[in-house]
């Protein structure tokens, strides 16, 4: 049966990466959490763990939670470990020699450890496309796949690298990551907006519009305010087109009637923007559709569209509200 290979990282930035080579050994933090020899099941250590962690998010306990148990029972003696040397490009991989072992006070505080003997170090840029991919994920401690294991020891054993099949095929497998992270950033902003308040949620909206050179009125609480954001050329909604906005922030899809209602308030000069993070009925959008009126529906996919497109041109107040960063790629 073929040995398990699992990168373990060597602290954030990998500041901890000569430590593991000089002393022959890879290591995890939560360090709050003490010697875990005598925890003998992953029901026990969730308890400990719990009780150690009590202000972790429910994510971050899945996360958190899951690569310590991991660490803890589901390496062996005999498996390989690697980890990433950023500044020389390499990773080191060696075999597990021990068990799990405790050493209060080691470096950086990663205290939960496994000996390891070296046994070579592997070039980053020998590696193809799929398995640079694969030892790239940002997790502490992960399994690596069959294919990505074998064409590790392939390299540790002196074989040549694996040849890419061609050069369009690398280019697509680059597309596919690419894509993948696109779409997984897409899901992420799409959470950070869910999480927004309702007057958050007028604002981000507002600001969106200011950002695509209207100026905007966001309507104050209470009954009877009418828009919630009217936006203008003039910004007093004297100067077409005027487009008054309606946001609900809920997870409940808006129907017809609502539409209709809607659509019945606006002026024959106004331009109707109805923003929906629960998304809209079909008949609803039929309604859009039919009105004299232009009418725009905006779900929760259109509204992170819209504020990517048009994020680098938004003022300040609006950036505080969803902050979002760039991400250089390869062209």
């Amino acid at each position: 049966m073929s040995k398990k290979m699992w990168m373990i990282r060597a602290g954030r930035n990998a500041a901890l990466v000569q430590d593991f080579e000089e002393k022959n050994y890879v290591a995890v933090g939560w360090c709050d959490l003490n010697d875990l020899s005598e925890v003998k099941s992953k029901e026990d250590l969730e308890l400990l763990f719990r009780k150690a962690y009590p202000g972790d998010s429910p994510a971050k306990f899945r996360m958190s939670f899951g690569q310590i148990a991991r660490f803890r029972f589901e390496i062996q003696k005999g498996d390989y470990a690697i980890t990433y040397n950023p500044e020389y490009r390499h990773y080191p991989i060696g075999k597990i020699i021990s068990d799990y072992e405790y050493v209060p006070d080691s470096a950086g505080d990663f205290n939960h450890l496994y000996k390891v003997a070296w046994q070579g170090k592997i070039p980053r840029d020998k590696l193809t496309v799929a398995t640079k991919n694969t030892v790239g994920a940002i997790m502490t401690l992960f399994l690596l796949n069959d294919s990505a294991r074998d064409e590790f020891l392939q390299l540790l054993s002196g074989g040549e690298p694996i040849a890419e099949s061609d050069e369009t095929s690398s280019s697509s497998e680059m597309d596919d990551i690419k894509r993948d992270v696109i779409e997984r950033a897409f899901e992420f902003i799409k959470d950070r907006i869910q999480k927004l308040d309702w007057d958050e949620m007028q604002e981000l909206m507002a600001g969106i519009l200011r950002a695509m050179g209207y100026k905007t009125r966001v309507a104050s609480a209470g009954p009877d305010r009418g828009a919630d954001v009217i936006a203008s050329p003039d910004g007093l909604g004297l100067e077409q087109p005027r487009i008054r906005v309606e946001v609900k922030h809920r997870s409940e899809t808006i129907g017809a009637p609502t539409l209709r209602s809607f659509i019945g308030g606006l002026r024959s000069n106004d331009r109707g923007l109805y923003v929906s993070t629960g998304g809209f009925t079909r008949e609803a959008r039929y309604e859009a559709e039919r009105s004299t009126i232009p009418v725009t529906l905006i779900d929760i996919d259109e509204l992170a569209d819209l504020l990517i497109r048009n994020y680098d041109n938004s003022d300040t107040e609006t950036k505080a509200l969803i902050p979002l960063i760039k991400l250089y790629w390869p062209a």
